[in-house]
């Protein structure tokens, strides 16, 4: 049967690339790229690494506003599902590519799946808890990462067709750790040492554009004595030369282009911390037992704080600094993630749920 699978951003690269080469097995499938992430370092990098078939539509549709990006994708979209007519949808994440794809196949009735369902911040001051809610409410099929995502889904009502299938980043995670290992030489390339540095990545509006946030992470970054190495995403730097903050002088940054998967995943698993506002890369520090500072003011992967490997903290130079300095955690983690075969069990959902309209 045909598939369809949409992806647009980093994380959703990431997820498809294991889905898609079980999908194909069983299925034809289609992949759609928004254009949501367009450039090579955030997108054409990870299709050649994880060897992610190359999409047979790219839409685009590039940066711009939320309403913008969510527009165009909303028509270009449906253009594509109206020409290929598949028999069902997979959708990724929480991103404007995955709330324009499930208005589209929700309004053409055809069935769709999301993977990473339930997750929440419970705060819709956040676009992408937005987008969570929405999809979550007219998706098919919810595959959920935890039971904590299964509990925010029965919370709101859903419980039909809901399933605990695990983490599909901790199978990815699982599959490409020796490989990053083995293949990434990036830890010479930046003449780092194993344990020895702190990896930092800031990306999120509410950091990036609100300049006395931007000013005071930089600032508590210059004035660590911890080596930290920040691969740039385009909005940070964008935002940076904006405020005129000159962050070539801090002598203990190592700044970098935004990175692959193997090679970022080989500087997280041998960083002494993590700085981040990334989602992902808090559950996969947590993952590989790195402390992880995040710098927001909340997060859907509860389970991260709650075993205490995870520390919420404000964008104050004060509170930056004093858990660069402080954030020791060595305590216990539980299994919420699955066991490494989320993306086994989406598939056979999909394939039982087709195999039953044939």
């Amino acid at each position: 049967m045909k598939i369809i699978s949409i992806v647009g951003a980093r994380p959703q690269f990431i997820k498809s690339a294991i889905i898609s080469k079980l999908l194909r097995k069983y299925h034809n499938e289609v992949i759609i790229h928004t254009g949501q992430h367009y450039n090579k370092e955030l997108s054409d990098i990870f299709f050649n690494q994880l060897k992610i078939p190359e999409p047979n539509y790219n839409l685009g549709v590039g940066s711009g506003s939320h309403g913008y990006q969510t527009g165009n994708m909303l028509i270009k979209i449906e253009e594509v599902m109206i020409k290929e007519k598949p028999d069902f949808v997979i959708i990724y994440g929480d991103t404007n590519s995955t709330v324009s794809a499930i208005l589209a196949s929700s309004k053409l009735k055809i069935p769709s799946g999301h993977v990473e369902a339930g997750l929440r911040n419970f705060d819709l001051a956040i676009p992408e808890e937005i987008n969570r809610i929405v999809t979550d409410h007219l998706a098919t099929f919810l595959f959920a990462p935890t039971n904590t995502a299964i509990v925010n889904l029965r919370n709101e009502g859903l419980i039909d067709n809901v399933f605990l299938t695990g983490d599909v980043m901790f199978d990815m995670l699982l599959q490409n750790i020796e490989i990053a290992n083995e293949k990434s030489n990036i830890l010479n390339e930046l003449n780092l040492k194993e344990k020895e540095y702190i990896l930092a990545t800031i990306h999120r509006p509410e950091n990036t554009d609100i300049p006395h946030n931007l000013s005071n992470i930089f600032n508590a970054f210059k004035s660590s004595k911890e080596k930290i190495v920040i691969p740039l995403h385009p909005r940070t730097i964008k935002e940076l030369k904006r405020n005129s903050i000159n962050i070539k002088s801090f002598h203990n940054l190592t700044i970098t282009k935004p990175k692959g998967y193997l090679d970022f995943l080989k500087l997280l698993i041998n960083a002494k911390k993590v700085i981040t506002d990334s989602g992902g890369i808090q559950k996969e520090a947590y993952l590989l037992k790195i402390p992880c500072i995040t710098i927001y003011d909340s997060t859907s992967w509860v389970e991260t704080v709650k075993d205490g490997w995870n520390i919420l903290v404000k964008a104050e130079k004060g509170e930056i600094v004093n858990a660069i300095n402080s954030f020791n955690p060595n305590g216990k983690q539980g299994n919420y993630f699955g066991d490494g075969n989320s993306s086994i069990k989406i598939v056979e959902l999909i394939n039982k749920f087709l195999n039953s309209r044939i």
